[in-house]
């Protein structure tokens, strides 16, 4: 057993456990492949790039992925840190300046000094531990391979797409008002109304436009909460306009009305130079995204900053396979986080970093780790994740439905959110103050 960390990837979950760990003392070898060797859905080399969406969740008080936050935020994470630092209007949603989140992490894990950084390709995992393997949705070949190896079994995967960015300067905005839904918080969204003939127009075409293929050896499996916009459309013509499309609470100011149908873009930047099309996954070829976009109101002309685009999320059946406290049952020392897990969306991915190296800072000072209660957030993924059936185990964010409360009986859905989010608060605090002596204090 080392008495360093080695951590596989510098995404979300790989950036956190490096800080985690190194902010108690222990020394943090973290590797990352990319300059040496390129994803296909990274652009730069930063660590924590983030990928699908510059969104990170609803931050709204008392809702759930709102208690995951805040735990992270009491264990003072580096992701949710630099996320608040550079955050960008997104409504209630907690939504960030990419570059500026990213080289924020990654300065800050550079300039570490119990965190060496190594810019190569791990193929095999190393021996001995204890090993994070943080590798994401876009492990390696040679590592999936080695991975698969050491855990007997296939990975899972399904489909994750990107939403297109587009120039902000080339939007019409006589044909597009801001607004957030039923006028909470700031007008942060630009919402592009259609009426009812623009609408089926654009799902009559949507439904026509040619598609990337998949190879022939791929089953698409795509994740409900990051569907594809075309194959929604394809479960019928008002699919669109219950879902990403839908009108609901917005009102447009030139009308005094709902629209049919509503477009809606959020801030890429804090510069308002760019627009992401919200819920505009798609796997459409280059050249009908460019006409497809065209369609809707306002964005006519609009230039395209980056196109979408599909690639495959990859995931281990971790029931099946992990500890509660992801570490590999037939490999002590060798422990899993982020997306990998089986956890969907970024605050989730990070989380399981700050758990991962919780447990593996423990290990190291041979202690015993407690993982956290069932009614905490970080507790209740935790537990889907690790006592979920292996049958048809799925990629989950968190929910309230994971958690474990006496509150679900109570009708009112505030209170019950409230009661839920107070207790899961105080649940952590002492869940914090129990495992203190074995985690070591952190040098905040």
């Amino acid at each position: 057993m080392n008495d360093f960390l080695t951590i596989i990837g510098a995404g979300l979950a790989g950036s956190e456990a490096a800080w985690q760990a190194a902010e108690r003392g222990v020394p943090v070898v973290l590797y990352e492949m990319r300059s040496v060797k390129r994803t296909a859905a990274h652009k730069t080399d930063n660590c924590a790039e983030l990928v699908c969406s510059n969104s990170l969740g609803n931050n709204l008080p008392h809702s759930a992925p709102f208690i995951l936050k805040e735990e992270l935020r009491s264990f003072n994470s580096i992701i949710i840190s630099s996320a608040d630092t550079h955050s960008v209007p997104a409504g209630s949603a907690l939504a960030v300046d990419r570059e500026l989140f990213s080289r924020e992490i990654t300065e800050k894990i550079s300039n570490h000094p119990l965190i060496t950084l190594k810019r190569e390709e791990v193929v095999s995992i190393p021996s001995p531990g204890p090993v994070i393997i943080a590798t994401g949705p876009l492990t390696s070949p040679k590592l999936s391979e080695d991975i698969s190896q050491m855990i007997g079994q296939e990975y899972l995967y399904f489909y994750d797409a990107l939403s297109p960015i587009v120039d902000a300067n080339t939007i019409d905005y006589d044909k597009a008002f801001f607004a957030s839904r039923y006028g909470k918080g700031e007008a942060d969204y630009l919402n592009c109304p259609m009426n009812e003939k623009q609408y089926y127009d654009f799902i009559r075409e949507l439904n026509n436009a040619e598609k990337v293929p998949l190879a022939s050896f791929e089953k698409p499996v795509y994740f409900e909460g990051c569907m594809p916009i075309e194959v929604l459309a394809e479960r019928g013509p008002k699919t669109l306009s219950f879902g990403p499309l839908k009108p609901v609470g917005l009102t447009d100011p030139r009308t005094g009305k709902t629209p049919y149908a509503v477009v809606q873009l959020r801030k890429e930047n804090k510069e308002s130079s760019a627009y992401n099309l919200v819920g505009f996954q798609t796997k459409l070829t280059y050249p009908e995204q460019k006409r497809i976009i065209r369609m809707i109101p306002g964005l006519e002309e609009v230039e395209i900053f980056r196109f979408g685009a599909i690639h495959r999320n990859t995931f281990i059946n971790t029931p099946s396979l992990l500890s509660n406290e992801l570490e590999l049952k037939i490999n002590p020392g060798t422990y899993f986080a982020g997306q990998i897990t089986g956890v969907e969306g970024y605050v989730e991915s990070a989380s399981m970093g700050l758990l991962a190296s919780l447990s593996a800072t423990a290990k190291i000072s041979g202690k015993d780790y407690v993982p956290p209660p069932r009614d905490t957030a970080l507790g209740a993924l935790i537990n889907y994740l690790t006592a979920s059936g292996t049958k048809n185990f799925q990629p989950m964010n968190i929910n309230f439905g994971l958690f474990w409360v006496r509150e679900m009986k109570i009708r009112d859905k505030k209170v019950r959110n409230q009661n839920i989010s107070k207790n899961a608060l105080q649940q952590l605090q002492n869940w914090r103050h129990e495992i203190k002596d074995c985690i070591g204090s952190a040098a905040y």
